[in-house]
């Protein structure tokens, strides 16, 4: 995650403390661990309970642009192998929600998708949520590769600077929870 915070934070982005940069990379990893435990349980339930956060207008409308190009943005920073996904007949098709929204603006006219109808967009949207699931999923056999590769080969240790934090101590990253229902849940640390 450390690659997107020049993205998150801004390149000239430096904090006035430790405990300020504690905090915030404790919450945006707080973040991270709440999405990748809605995605997977998502896949185990097979039910829908990641909801992206979508901006919505004066309207009430969310069209889901801003989301979309995010998303696509994340996939060109990415160390994982998008082409694959995309040349994969089953799964590749996951993706086509978000760049159908991330171009729907685009400065190049041949860029665009033909225009998007109220009705057509829910459709868009509720594919595109569908769509991130499915890529999660498809994606999970290398995140655990990556994670067992991590641990087999010889790795600098971690060295704690401050004190140990016990599994029933509150999290440092400021939720309320527990620390081992939250951030050290092994399950959600991906």
């Amino acid at each position: 995650m450390g690659e997107y915070f020049p993205q998150i934070l801004g390149e000239d982005f430096s904090f006035s403390s430790n405990q300020e940069a504690e905090r915030i990379i404790g919450l945006l990893f707080r973040h991270w661990n709440a999405m990748t435990d809605q995605l997977q349980r998502s896949i185990e339930q097979n039910d829908v309970l990641y909801l992206p956060l979508l901006y919505q207008n004066a309207d009430g409308i969310a069209y889901g642009n801003e989301w979309a190009s995010g998303f696509m943005h994340g996939t060109r920073m990415s160390h994982s192998d998008w082409t694959m996904l995309l040349d994969d007949e089953n799964h590749g098709g996951s993706l086509v929600p978000m760049m159908m929204l991330a171009n729907e603006h685009h400065a190049d006219p041949e860029m665009r998708p033909p225009p998007i109808s109220p009705e057509k967009r829910e459709d868009i949207l509720a594919l595109m949520t569908a769509g991130v699931i499915q890529i999660f999923s498809y994606f999970e056999p290398y995140r655990e590769a990556f994670a067992h590769q991590g641990s087999m080969e010889g790795t600098t240790p971690f060295r704690r600077v401050g004190p140990k934090i016990s599994r029933n101590d509150p999290c440092p990253c400021g939720s309320g929870k527990k620390y081992k229902t939250c951030c050290g849940n092994s399950r959600t640390m991906h």
